[in-house]
């Protein structure tokens, strides 16, 4: 009834619209062509709206519009412009109809309540039981209860003066007394990572109090390198470990990996450490026990992936010097933004309305990230996560196999024109383009003409024009996202913008987005390899330890382990470990597994008493 009701009032609004545009025929200079134009467009909406909805306005997607006039009209007609923050969102050379955009309103109705009850603390991660909350953290009077709001507040606060005293050089490094930290080198993975890699990468000053690196991965040369690179600098180094419950793999071995570097180089590693993690966990009880610098907290309403305005982001970004506030400010105002019950007032309302448009729902179409600034190189990368780990999922929320996703990649403008736009204008069109738009070029004062009239500045701006002119010419749709400048609110309000688009989305195809079942898979068979890997270990072992040592077939090692099915696994397991001079290959070719015959090359005794 209530479905009626709303495609009733729909229509009714349509035709008065109608009447409207018919009114403007008797107007001179009026253009009949465009006015015919639109009043079909709108016909077709009240058809569309009675007749399949959505879905019928997708099946009957109407041609792209090309005329110059008209584009003009559309553009002026679906410009968004946010005054304070000088951000736009320009959606105009995205073909939605009216049909498709009335056919959207209520499943927009049930998104924009479903917003609500998330602010209002309903438990929105009906997987987990979990409320959502990463939207507190700019503003605490949001949270449902005091205890929250204290939380949050305090724990900024506690930021802050953390950061400042380090800065200062009221905290020292112990190993230097005399002087301050000169380095942060932060530990973690996933949202743990992203998110501050992203904004050091955008906002950190040339010169900034203290320099970043990150280890974000458990992969042994990456890690030296990043240990390499300190060199003496480790002396004063602050280590920031980042993990909810302490035992992330890829995170725990960058901390031991960095307590063996402290270690050899005498360094007392507890006083120059960090931890951000949940209270309790396995990570807050070792850093209580042993006297870390700090630990500041991770909470459980809060995923990582939505974390980067929390102490998670906040403390690197501090110590850098980074004006925090102004991010916090920055996305508060954008949160106020994309709570308007408008698609047409709410920009984060304007791209999941995009997003379904252009993916048909399903995630038909790919998502290419273009920013023109070299300072956001790492925003796709930023949203592949946010977008792909919080939209792809197997099942809806009814228990459905859906298969739901949005493909997120992209690099930067211009380098771009010299890689993959060459196939985005004329190869397969699989993707949608989403242009990152920075008006500023240099700071007030630093500019100079190349050429008479024109800047470096001229040519970037130039070249994403050109190819979203290109691009749409041969009809392939794109968003543009413009903002004023890069600093702290504009990131902040990016950040703001993708999450609330994100949670829009999500209820449009009606999908949890605030969990991760996929990744807890891959954790799990990653975890299965390595216990495998130890049973092949301990096999080996005692062929080794024989008299001779006897060398074994992958395919033994396989009917030994009792793993008869993993025999593939366990052929892949001995190459790495050969490749490590942890194995030996007594005989045969490695590209002929079966021919192959592996030990250890020594014995080790105890391990056959375990």
């Amino acid at each position: 009834m209530a479905s009626l009701a709303h495609q009733c009032a729909s229509r009714l609004d349509c035709r008065s619209r109608i009447e409207r545009i018919g009114a403007l025929s008797s107007i001179p200079g009026a253009n009949p062509s465009r006015i015919a134009r639109t009043r079909g467009r709108i016909c077709g909406a009240i058809a569309s709206s009675g007749t399949g909805g959505a879905s019928a306005a997708l099946r009957e997607k109407p041609a792209l519009e090309m005329e110059a006039s008209a584009l003009w009209e559309r553009y002026v007609e679906w410009l968004y412009q946010h005054k304070e923050l000088g951000l736009y969102v320009d959606v105009s050379r995205m073909g939605f109809s009216d049909g498709f955009v009335i056919a959207m309103e209520e499943r927009f109705a049930k998104a924009f309540k479903d917003m609500e009850k998330l602010e209002g603390g309903g438990i929105s991660n009906p997987d987990e039981k979990r409320m959502v909350g990463h939207y507190w953290l700019r503003n605490s009077e949001l949270a449902p209860s005091y205890y929250l709001k204290k939380q949050i507040d305090e724990t900024l606060e506690g930021v802050k003066a953390f950061a400042g005293d380090v800065i200062s050089g009221k905290i020292k490094p112990p190993p230097c007394p005399a002087g301050k930290f000169t380095h942060v080198l932060s530990i973690g993975i996933g949202g743990s990572a992203l998110g501050p890699q992203f904004v050091a990468e955008a906002l950190a000053p040339d010169n900034p109090p203290l320099e970043i690196r990150f280890i974000d991965n458990t992969d042994p040369a990456g890690i030296d390198h990043q240990i390499s690179q300190l060199g003496a600098k480790l002396s004063s180094t602050l280590v920031i470990v980042i993990s909810k419950s302490g035992g992330t793999p890829e995170t725990r071995n960058g901390l031991l990996e960095v307590q063996k570097a402290f270690r050899e180089k005498g360094l007392d590693f507890p006083k120059q450490a960090v931890a951000i993690t949940q209270e309790k966990s396995l990570l807050d009880t070792t850093a209580r026990s042993e006297g870390w610098l700090a630990r500041f907290p991770m909470f459980d309403w809060v995923g990582g992936r939505t974390s980067e305005l929390s102490a998670v982001g906040l403390l690197p970004a501090a110590l850098q010097g980074i004006n925090v506030d102004d991010m916090l400010y920055g996305a508060a105002l954008m949160d106020k933004a994309t709570r308007k019950q408008s698609i047409k007032e709410n920009p984060a309302a304007l791209l999941a309305l995009c997003w379904y448009w252009a993916s048909n729902g399903i995630g038909s179409k790919d998502m290419v990230v273009l920013p023109y600034k070299d300072s956001l190189l790492l925003f796709s990368r930023y949203l592949q996560q946010l977008v792909m780990e919080s939209l792809g999922k197997e099942l809806d929320l009814d228990g459905n196999l859906v298969n739901q996703g949005l493909s997120v990649y992209g690099n930067k403008g211009s380098t771009d024109q010299h890689a993959y736009i060459q196939q985005l204008r004329e190869g397969v069109s699989n993707f949608f383009a989403t242009f990152i738009e920075v008006l500023r070029d240099r700071p007030p004062g630093h500019d100079w003409e190349l050429e008479p009239g024109v800047t470096c500045g001229d040519y970037l701006f130039g070249m994403l024009q050109g190819t979203r002119s290109a691009l749409y010419a041969n009809k392939r749709e794109s968003i543009t996202v413009t903002v004023q400048e890069v600093n702290a609110r504009t990131i902040g309000a990016l950040i703001a913008l993708y999450e609330r688009a994100v949670g829009l989305y999500a209820s449009l195809v009606n999908i949890n987005a605030y969990h991760q079942p996929g990744v807890e898979a891959g954790k799990k068979a990653a975890a299965d390899v390595l216990a495998l890997q130890k049973r092949v270990l301990a096999v080996l072992n005692e062929a080794s330890c024989k008299e001779p040592a006897e060398p074994l077939a992958v395919e033994t090692i396989a009917q030994l382990c009792q793993a008869p099915n993993q025999v593939e696994m366990i052929y892949k397991i001995v190459l790495h470990m050969a490749a490590n001079d942890r194995a030996l290959f007594a005989e045969g070719s490695r590209g002929s597994p079966r021919s192959l015959k592996v030990y250890t090359g020594e014995c080790n005794v105890e391990e056959l008493y375990d």
